[in-house]
């Protein structure tokens, strides 16, 4: 008898993760190594935040919450998504969760039957795929172009669907790729989805708050796919709380209600403090909100310096980001050239053919020490990710290092 379940046992780890353990591991021997691997903001949870959960203990938060959480943060969630979103959601339809991603695979959990078809446009962010496999789901990925920002179309969306479709999930803005759907590319895949009542969308706007390009476009604007929606969100990435784990969902009763059911079982109520905090996050208004339009100014600066500078990589093929914090570049012509006989990553991996998105990570890891993530780890192998969530002066050295490991490529 196996030892493991094969629904873990047959599961990726997160690339993501993985890479930045061997970039710390390196630090750690001394390295020194410049990590453009994590995604969360370089930033501190705003002092109002802050104060508030200082606040929470001092008042003896401190006891169970009810599972889908306080009444108050429900409250106060359902007064953000009508003031950013224009979206109408009573608390009886919102699940706050222990961060964003249990938010997706609880709702992936409350949907998917073994054999239900998940359409997942690629690039993605890495847990999708995992989430659908432990939902016993199956994935069908639509590949985007870079040439067209990584979006999908209409028509790719609708060649998709088949009797078997059951969720479309994206994010926008995204993770990998930094793009953004507007309203009306929006309206134009909500046309398609009206032919196919029985297809639910999860839209991750997680980054939603660091957006270059203005207002934010929620896919349950559109009347008939308000209740075939789950709008999910959190305060990870637009308040730099990654750490306070705090993730929501805005979805039609049905489906809030499934995901409450389940997350009684699993891990009930998230942190009694960092939901009472989190009221004090969704009473920031983001057109107004320093905190808020200060972490976006530097987010676009440091946006436009890196644009500039990777244009400058050969092999690198680029498109300027209108949201979140990564880029996502095409490097696939570099693929099939040599790194140095005597380099790190020959010694390691006994060959010096870059051959894969991969192999180049592995050989900018070890010989130019930056930490990336490789585009397969998001359903792109032509790609690699850089997050340009840390410094100005150690992203211009990052990207000098990888310049000087590509040339030396033969």
């Amino acid at each position: 008898m196996e030892l493991i379940s094969r629904r873990v046992s047959t599961m990726a780890p997160s690339e993501t993760l993985a890479m930045t353990q061997i970039a710390r591991e390196l630090k750690e021997s001394g390295k020194d190594v410049i990590s453009l691997s994590i995604g969360e903001p370089d930033f501190n949870t705003p002092e109002m935040v802050k104060e508030a959960a200082k606040q929470a203990i001092d008042e003896n938060w401190t006891h169970y919450p009810p599972v889908a959480g306080y009444p108050e943060l429900k409250k106060a969630i359902c007064a953000k998504f009508k003031r950013d979103n224009n979206l109408d959601y009573t608390p009886d339809q919102i699940v706050v969760s222990t961060g964003a991603k249990q938010s997706i695979y609880q709702v992936m959990m409350a949907l998917v039957n073994p054999g239900d078809e998940v359409i997942i446009p690629a690039p993605f962010w890495v847990s999708y795929k995992a989430i659908v496999q432990l939902a016993e789901g199956k994935s069908v990925y639509i590949q985007t172009q870079i040439e067209n920002d990584f979006k999908v179309t209409p028509e790719q969306l609708r060649a998709a669907i088949t009797p078997r479709s059951k969720v479309l999930i994206f994010s926008s803005p995204s993770n990998p790729t930094g793009m953004l759907y507007s309203k009306e590319e929006l309206k134009a895949l909500a046309e398609v989805l009206r032919d196919y009542p029985d297809i639910i969308v999860v839209a991750d706007e997680i980054y939603e708050h660091i957006n270059f390009e203005g207002k934010h476009e929620s896919m349950a604007q559109f009347d008939f796919m308000k209740e075939r929606t789950v709008t999910v969100n959190g305060v990870a990435k637009g308040f730099a709380m990654t750490g306070w784990r705090i993730g929501f969902i805005g979805a039609p009763l049905a489906i809030a209600k499934a995901c409450n059911k389940l997350q009684g079982q699993v891990t009930s109520a998230t942190c009694s403090i960092a939901q009472r905090a989190t009221i004090k996050a969704m009473e920031m208004e983001p057109t107004t909100s320093e905190d808020i339009i200060t972490m976006r100014n530097i987010f676009m600066k440091r946006r436009d310096m890196v644009y500039e500078l990777l244009q400058q990589v050969p092999g690198f093929k680029v498109r300027l980001p209108k949201g979140a914090f990564y880029f996502f570049p095409e490097v696939c012509s570099l693929y099939g050239k040599n790194a140095p006989a005597d380099s790190i990553f020959a010694e390691k991996y006994g060959k010096t053919a870059i051959e894969n998105s991969t192999d180049l990570c592995m050989y900018l890891l070890y010989d130019a020490n930056v930490a990336l993530v490789q585009g397969i780890a998001f359903g792109d192998d032509r790609c690699i990710r850089l997050s340009y969530a840390t410094s100005e002066d150690k992203l211009k050295e990052a990207v000098r290092r990888i310049k000087v490991a590509v040339e030396n490529l033969k």
